[in-house]
């Protein structure tokens, strides 16, 4: 039996789960998917050691660029990006053979272009510095789109959440949610941002899908955004999982 997992920390039933062990029923696919809660990095060769049998992994936080280190190899996206969440395990002999992949991109781009109206979409903000939040950049600029980064504290190439002004939101109106903020069950949390200044041309894109629609998102609304959560861009990824484990070598 082959066997899929998830690592990261902490882990609750997560949708990789569901999703990846539905498909092996339905499609009689003689495989099993598990999460694989770890505290630490560190712990990921003993994951791989115990299931000699695995053949891929995804990665969620907080390790998609802490895991780099681990790997033989990246493919041109994951590298540029420097976050990985897919993980191709191949077995050669005694060796074992770990290629990085990162499929949040592939899902998101995918996803959002259809709102995307070029007259109107120049600029967007995305909220957080994290692995996620460096796809999303990566996907923006493919999509001609130019971003900037939202982060609570000082950084080189942020802006901080009290410098965004009616102006900015008018300007930068393309706005993706990478922090938590809003997920279950702290569903009455959302980024401090000014959403009276947003109308039917802003987008606000959150990568939460739990709840369906977060705070984040009603208060968009309200004004006249265009929103969306992260559902579809997580089937894509999954789609996108698949093809990485078993597709031809990229």
């Amino acid at each position: 039996m082959d066997r899929y997992g998830l690592i990261g920390y902490p882990l609750g039933h997560s949708f990789s789960i569901s999703y990846f062990n539905q498909k092996f029923a339905d499609e009689k696919i003689n495989a099993k998917y598990e999460n694989y809660e770890i505290s630490d990095i560190d712990q990921l060769p003993e994951i791989l050691d115990r299931y000699p049998d695995l053949c891929g992994l995804n990665v969620t936080i907080p390790y998609k660029e802490k895991v780099i280190p681990f790997l033989d190899s990246l493919s041109p996206e994951a590298r540029a990006i420097g976050a990985v969440n897919v993980i191709r395990v191949k077995h050669e002999g005694n060796n074992t053979i770990l290629k990085g992949y990162n499929s949040d991109v592939i899902g998101f781009t995918q996803s959002i272009e259809p709102m995307l109206d070029k007259k109107w979409h120049k600029k967007a903000l995305i909220l957080g510095t994290g692995g996620a939040s460096k796809a999303i950049n990566y996907g923006l600029k493919s999509l001609g789109i130019e971003p900037v980064f939202v982060s609570r504290y000082e950084r080189p190439g942020t802006i901080q959440y009290d410098k965004i002004t009616l102006e900015v939101v008018k300007e930068y109106n393309v706005i993706v949610n990478c922090t938590p903020l809003g997920m279950y069950p702290k569903t009455e949390e959302c980024p401090q941002l000014p959403y009276e200044a947003m109308d039917n041309h802003t987008i606000l894109y959150d990568l939460i899908y739990n709840p369906d629609q977060t705070l984040f998102m009603r208060k968009g609304a309200e004004h006249g955004a265009d929103v969306k959560n992260g559902l579809e861009m997580l089937l894509l990824q999954a789609f996108a999982s698949w093809e990485f484990w078993h597709g031809k070598d990229k």
